[in-house]
């Protein structure tokens, strides 16, 4: 993969700190029992998104986890509700993060994606060494850079969650006034579920994968956390939709689920409504490698 010189605005963004904390994992309240329901009516019970993940990180497998929706690594989150959507906002894939309390304090991680159940936490990528001295509670700052961010010649096309350090290493080239990013997979729009309501801007949209066959058929059973993909027909400049024509780039964010709709979380890098956004096959585009994350 060779380095791109699409020009934007860098020289304008703002940096600005934000903040959360490692997020307990939480179940709903009410009703009492823990269950969920599987695709099929079975009831499920599996640890979901959120906490402290020990053994699965960015570049492991999307699929196969005895898991509903697990984030790699640590979700993070702030206490108060404004102050949360804050740092949901601000923070972009690619900006730099470091833990600020506790044994691992002064270990360096990378936000790699956004999610929760209603795009709530923060995903941060840490080495698995400073996180098994880790502790539910931890502070972690992220230097977030990245929102406003535009690309110079190619206004239609809308930048989310986009940090410029991982904007600087993704796979792309301009084709005739377009813009083409390299990606491990193309979804088709009638694959795209949970998710589609809320706003692009600090959250995730799932792939549905009821229809195994199908996804084996697309090779979609072998994405991984981290692999860059393309969302066909789908626009996310405000909320994520259908629309003929419109592409999503997005990151894999999360695990599969057993939930009917919670396949594979992503978070939406870029997006455009009218072909100007395109996407080519290029099979390392995954955070692990082009970020140089640390095991």
């Amino acid at each position: 993969m060779t380095a791109h010189t699409i020009a934007t605005n860098r020289a304008d963004l703002i940096a600005v700190s934000v903040a959360g904390a490692v997020a307990h994992p939480s179940l709903p309240a009410l009703p009492a029992e823990p269950y969920r329901l599987a695709a099929d009516g079975t009831a499920f019970l599996l640890p979901a998104w959120g906490g402290l993940v020990y053994n699965v990180s960015v570049g492991d497998r999307a699929f196969g986890w005895a898991a509903d929706c697990i984030h790699p690594g640590v979700s993070i989150r702030h206490a108060e509700d404004t102050k949360n959507r804050g740092l949901i906002t601000y923070a972009c894939v690619g900006n730099r993060a470091t833990v600020m309390t506790g044994q691992a304090a002064g270990t360096r991680g990378v936000v790699t994606g956004k999610s929760g159940r209603f795009s709530e936490q923060l995903i941060v990528h840490l080495p698995k060494a400073a996180r098994a001295t880790m502790a539910v509670g931890d502070q972690i700052v992220v230097r977030a850079e990245g929102v406003g961010m535009t690309f110079t010649a190619h206004p239609a096309i809308a930048l989310r969650s986009l940090s410029p350090d991982l904007l600087g290493v993704l796979p792309a080239r301009e084709d005739n006034g377009r813009v083409l990013i390299g990606v491990t997979a193309r979804i088709p729009a009638h694959l795209v579920g949970a998710g589609l309501g809320l706003t692009s801007e600090g959250g995730s949209v799932h792939m549905q994968s009821t229809d195994r066959a199908l996804l084996a058929e697309l090779g979609l059973d072998r994405l991984r956390l981290g692999d860059i993909v393309a969302l066909d027909d789908t626009d996310s400049r405000f909320n994520h939709g259908y629309l003929r024509g419109a592409r999503a780039i997005g990151v894999v964010c999360s695990t599969d689920g057993p939930r009917a709709g919670y396949g594979p979380g992503i978070t939406v890098l870029l997006t455009a409504p009218a072909g100007e956004l395109g996407s080519f096959d290029e099979s390392g585009a995954n955070l692990a490698d082009l970020l140089a994350l640390e095991p």
